[in-house]
């Protein structure tokens, strides 16, 4: 069974092309994943924010200030 395996990883390395292209693909995919990195920064800054303005509000509310 793993020799099979083998074989057919090796006929689907051929038929998809070269280690360069490999290479090329793993550096889209870290990319890829770096932009996916920094929108869920952003997404979850926003949403601090936006809930650090309603605690500060809270805060207001409960000193009377």
């Amino acid at each position: 069974m793993g020799r099979q395996w083998m074989e057919m990883v090796t006929a689907l390395r051929r038929w998809m092309g070269s280690a360069e292209s490999e290479d090329g693909m793993a550096t889209a995919e870290l990319l890829g994943n770096a932009a996916l990195g920094i929108a869920a920064l952003v997404a979850i800054w926003a949403v601090l924010q936006a809930v650090g303005l309603d605690v500060m509000e809270w805060i207001r509310g409960q000193l009377q200030v």
